[in-house]
């Protein structure tokens, strides 16, 4: 992101070019910001400079282009183009927030208009889109206008992408986890953009609270003039229980008014004329009333477009602000150290084991194993939690983390099941840290699920940890949906200590164990989305959805066992869904936990599920894709539009733009066994990968053979920066090891 950063510090000089309506200049920083500012950039890119809340960007190639688009400044001319371009920040003249809350996820809609204040009339360049998202945040859709040309994303399977209207530039995705962006090419300057942007995201949940994140701070430099636009700002949002239970408002960053309660549902409403945009991130905490465990038992039915013409169920409990005794614990921890977890990645996991060890009661057990090809563990057997023992394992962590060697994460499994196998007084856990991905995944999956059925209630409970890219997570989102236990992952590296540890602690809280379900016996068919019903934490809401035929009753009855090995009975009441579009909710769990199932089975009936679910709902997943339509309005009139649609085909003057990085994947076995470090979206590419891409991109007949002597041939001309980028091309071969290659390149396939 820093080269993000260095565009827009570019850009942020440019503007200083300009002069508004009256013969303002641009707006100006904060008394004092400025200086600090300066003093940063002296050190690198700023980081404030990032997107910190729905932003748009001038793409600047040209200086030349850069000035007012109704009034010229006469600013003396600047020969030259910009490479890498600057990004200039858009003035921004409208916004609206919608935020949706059910159970336990946010639905946000976000309206913008922001003009090319920056570019003249008489020329044209890209715009720029970023949208920062929440927790865990998924993008749902967008829709852009700009004149007479529009925008929107749709999702599509795989196999129905055509080269006919299909063009291959990179236009948007994911520039980052949680960062969506989109470029519209050839916006003319002083053009109005309107974009509305559609996303969920996870709400946060802490001792009975429940909380939504949304970036929201709008830098001083979006801010237009106040002479020359009233700037209004709204917001709503609503919230839905899901249940009979009383809605406390716990706080608000921006002044909400209450405008109505029914039922369940409460809305809030906050609309002004405002003289400045939001500096702060809106966060709005809310808690549903519950001394104790306490939740209800959803249900949908099915409707004509659903994928499946079962009707759809979700049990949703909440843990209770009481305070319930966590079961006491034998933790084994099992953390990779192959080769690509050097660095950062590494160092990051330490200190997150280790504070996790700190957390531990005095009356829990641990064990440490770290893996690569070999197998290394801090004691033979289980440690008692004392100081004695927590130093003697950090004192062991920092001499026996050394990144190196490849990955089998098979061995160690086995070695914390048996360490776990004469446990009688506490829950066995299993904590695995993982950066890599294995060719026996399956064959992991299908041991565990025996040893886990064949132990019964004592088995060890198995949570998933994926760091990177790399990593197949949808393995080991199917491990720990077998294994009873709670997955997550880090794509940043900045990110990896914070989530280990929000992970252990809702994997390590547990308060009531072996869930069951009475009263479904009469049901015809009943279907739980999971491998099985996980515990219940205290640190999270427990949300298991599914699919069912026939009539539930009444009232349902989830029993289990508290730390003391008392039974407890919880009794639901069943809810049929009105206010809350239940299949919405649950869309992105669905389809993950489908996906994984489908991976492990290989059933293309499932695969089939998870696409139409994917395409019904506007989510994509690793079977479909998110594209960008662009079309033009004055082309198509509305009869044209519905005659387009009844044939399933594509307007004349449509075209499909694919977005890229909102997959996954199912792991890289290759970047494993190399110990290839890149599975970061903030880390750098090798230096080889780079100049090779450079080289691609040199001659358009060399990037469709990626041959030199082909490219000469074709071009039979050879000039003197063709000399050297091969000569470029000819030492990242010879680095990488491919001699033919670099003889071909460099001598014309002769010998030399």
């Amino acid at each position: 992101m820093d080269e993000f950063a260095r565009a827009v510090e570019d850009g942020l000089k440019l503007s200083k070019r300009l002069v508004l309506p009256g013969g303002l200049p641009p707006p100006r920083p904060p008394s004092g910001m400025d200086r600090t500012v300066s003093a940063a950039a002296a050190a690198g890119p700023d980081p404030r400079l990032l997107p910190t809340a729905p932003m748009a960007y001038a793409v600047v190639t040209d200086p030349g282009a850069v000035d007012t688009p109704d009034v010229p400044s006469y600013q003396p001319y600047v020969y030259g183009r910009l490479d890498p371009p600057a990004m200039i920040p858009l003035q921004m003249k409208e916004v609206d927030l919608a935020v949706d809350c059910a159970l336990d996820a946010a639905h946000v809609t976000l309206r913008a208009r922001w003009w090319l204040h920056c570019i003249t009339r008489s020329r044209e360049c890209d715009v720029r889109l970023v949208v920062p998202m929440g927790e865990q945040g998924s993008i749902l859709g967008a829709e852009v206008t700009i004149g007479r040309r529009s925008y929107n994303t749709q999702v599509i399977e795989v196999e129905d992408r055509t080269v006919e209207n299909y063009v291959n530039i990179e236009s948007g995705g994911l520039l980052k986890p949680q960062l969506f962006l989109l470029t519209i090419s050839q916006v003319e300057g002083g053009a109005d953009i309107y974009a509305t942007f559609r996303w969920s995201q996870k709400l946060l949940y802490d001792n009975g609270r429940f909380s939504v994140d949304i970036p929201f701070r709008f830098p001083y430099f979006v801010n237009p003039l106040p002479k020359v636009f009233m700037k209004r700002e709204k917001i709503q949002l609503t919230v839905n229980s899901g249940f009979s239970k009383e809605v406390l408002l716990q706080g608000t960053s921006h002044p909400l008014k209450e405008k109505g309660r029914q039922g369940d549902k409460l809305s809030f409403m906050h609309e002004a004329v405002v003289e400045n945009w939001s500096s702060k991130d809106f966060n709005f905490s809310y808690s549903v009333y519950s001394a104790d465990l306490s939740g209800a038992v959803l249900v949908q039915p099915a409707t004509l477009r659903d994928y499946d013409d079962r009707d759809m169920f979700c049990i949703f409990l909440l843990p209770g602000s009481g305070n319930r005794k966590v079961f006491r614990k034998a933790v084994v921890f099992i953390v990779d150290t192959s080769g690509s977890m050097q660095g950062k990645p590494l160092d990051n996991v330490k200190h997150a084991v280790s504070t996790a060890l700190s957390e531990l009661a005095q009356e829990d057990y641990f064990n440490i194993i770290t893996f690569n090809d070999e197998l290394h563990s801090f004691s033979s057997c289980l440690e008692q939690v004392n100081e004695k023992t927590i130093a003697s394992a950090t004192d062991w962590m920092n001499s026996n983390f050394v990144a190196e060697g490849g990955t089998d994460i098979m061995h160690p499994l086995s070695e914390a099941m048996a360490l776990l196998s004469n446990v009688h007084d506490a829950l066995p856990q299993i904590y695995l840290i993982t950066d890599g991905s294995v060719d026996d995944e399956h064959n992991i999956c299908q041991t565990m699920k025996t040893e886990i059925t064949n132990r019964g209630s004592k088995s060890p409970r198995i949570s998933t940890f994926g760091l990177g890219l790399h990593c197949n997570h949808y393995f080991l989102r199917m491990l720990a949906s077998i294994g009873k236990g709670h997955y997550d992952a880090a794509l940043e590296t900045a990110s990896i200590e914070s989530r280990i540890l929000k992970w252990f602690g809702r994997a390590s809280s547990t308060i009531v164990a072996n869930i069951s379900i009475d009263d479904i016996k009469h049901l015809d068919d009943f279907e739980v989305d999971s491998e099985y019903i996980p515990d219940i934490s205290a640190k999270s809401p427990l949300c298991v959805s599914g699919k069912y035929h026939g009539k539930f009753p009444d009232t349902v009855i989830v029993k289990g066992y508290l730390a003391d090995m008392k039974e407890i009975s919880i009794e639901l009441k069943v809810q049929h869904l009105k206010e809350i579009p239940l299949d919405k909710v649950l869309t992105t769990q669905q389809i993950n936990l489908l996906t994984s199932k489908a991976w492990l089975s290989a059933d293309k009936q499932l695969e089939r599920k998870v696409i139409k679910l994917s395409i019904q709902n506007g989510v994509p997943s690793e079977y479909t894709e998110m594209v960008l339509r662009e079309t033009y309005l004055d082309k198509v009139d509305a009869t044209q539009k519905v005659k387009q649609k009844l044939k399933g085909k594509k307007g004349p003057d449509e075209r499909h733009i694919p977005l890229y990085g909102l997959k996954l994947g199912f792991g890289d076995k290759d970047a494993t066994r190399e110990n290839l470090i890149t599975g970061f979206g903030d880390v750098r590419p090798a230096e080889k990968s780079v100049i090779l891409r450079k080289a691609s991109g040199c001659c358009s007949r060399l990037a469709d053979c990626f041959c030199c002597m082909c490219c000469i041939k074709a071009c039979n001309r050879m000039n003197d920066q063709c000399a050297i980028v091969m000569a470029q091309v000819c030492a990242a071969l010879s680095c990488l090891g491919c001699y033919e290659c670099c003889a071909e390149v460099c001598c014309g396939g002769s010998e030399s």
